[in-house]
């Protein structure tokens, strides 16, 4: 008999699954995949750590979270500067005074703020309806046009005009010279990648792969006193109440004989017409492979939003206004469940980042524990 079972290897489980083991439990992990680390899963080609599942960049102000990573891998320095391409037109993110100056030949910030103020203005848009409207009413037509609206477009799969304003309830603009896309203290991708991470975590935990709780379900359920479950919370109460909706990606990845692709980790397409979303060079998330000599190959991936359906991977919760209310009538019977805990970002629906799934973990699992 196990103390836990625990559904999905991802790092939501891989956490809860290392402490409870620390504190003495028996512990289940299983995975329908062939391979533990869920979405960070990353593997070696060539020299270059390549992400699986789309770039993962581990950023996070919350020292404690950051502090416990460590113990499982050393981070670099590695900072987000991913830049958007907009027909032949390459612009900095997030939206700063490289893009400005890019976008309108400015120079000062009291010059771009005077522009971006001047459409705003312009626009007069004074109560937003939907998407478009919130947007330029933020940051004004130029920099909505080139840089917002194709990129969201293909990202939720509805045009701007039919997605509702609270989606962008703010964007990101700094008038400073910096490219860096995050505020966090502490950022970095772990040398050697992310699925030596959750290994660590689950060292001397069985865990069986290739292993669907659903196709086994009943069995699962009596080995275990408790279950963690990480898989999404409406296909576990089978539906009852009708789908939430997520979306999904595809990728496609290529080996190429050529150095260095792109010269940067991450480059964003964000007109409309490009189906990709952005691609991939994966071998700049590390230091030391740009040498020709020694790394003349490289790894790219084009990412693909698509739409989500039944046996497709879900990536993201689509969390609108219908959605949310219909996961709330979900979260009423997950906490009718004594038996059974859910977590991570498809058991909350909720879009999480890395460190997100960290602290949740933590703090599901010792309050847990402490229980006991």
């Amino acid at each position: 008999m196990y103390d836990y079972l625990i559904v999905g290897a991802g790092l939501f489980g891989a956490v809860f699954a290392h402490e409870a083991s620390k504190a003495g439990k028996k512990v289940l992990v299983i995975d329908r995949r062939s391979h533990v680390a869920g979405n960070i899963y990353t593997k070696e080609v060539d020299g270059i750590q390549v992400h699986e599942y789309g770039a993962h960049i581990f950023h996070t102000s919350n020292k404690e979270v950051w502090e416990y990573v460590q113990q499982f891998a050393e981070f670099n320095r590695y900072t987000n500067s991913p830049v958007a391409r907009y027909k032949d037109e390459l612009y900095n993110m997030p939206f700063n005074m490289n893009t400005f100056s890019r976008m309108w030949g400015v120079k000062t910030p009291d010059e771009a703020k005077e522009e971006i103020a001047r459409q705003i203005k312009e626009a007069g848009i004074t109560e937003p309806k939907n998407l478009e409207e919130q947007a330029i009413s933020l940051v004004g037509r130029d920099i909505y046009e080139k840089l917002v609206k194709g990129y969201t477009e293909k990202q939720w799969g509805r045009r701007a005009t039919e997605l509702p304003a609270f989606i962008i309830r703010r964007l990101p603009v700094r008038f400073v010279y910096d490219n860096n896309y995050f505020n966090d203290s502490y950022q970095g991708i772990p040398v050697g990648g992310y699925t030596q991470i959750v290994e660590k975590m689950l060292e001397g935990i069985e865990v069986r792969l290739n292993t669907d709780f659903f196709a086994d379900r009943e069995n699962l359920e009596a080995q275990a006193r408790k279950i963690v479950f990480t898989g999404m919370i409406d296909e576990y109460f089978d539906y009852c109440f009708g789908e939430l909706e997520y979306r999904s990606l595809r990728f496609e990845t290529e080996e190429l004989d050529c150095e260095n692709y792109q010269g940067n980790a991450v480059v964003n397409y964000t007109e409309y017409e490009v189906p990709y979303t952005r691609i991939i060079e994966h071998k700049h998330f590390e230091f030391g492979c740009q040498n020709g000599s020694e790394n003349p190959k490289t790894v790219v991936t084009r990412e693909y939003p698509a739409k989500w359906k039944k046996g497709d991977e879900p990536y993201y919760p689509m969390n609108d206004e219908k959605n949310n209310a219909l996961y709330d009538k979900y979260r009423e019977l997950a906490q009718k469940e004594d038996k059974v805990i859910f977590g991570g970002r498809l058991g909350m629906y909720k879009y999480f980042d890395m460190h997100n799934v960290v602290a949740e973990a933590l703090k599901c699992v010792r309050e847990e524990l402490g229980k006991q």
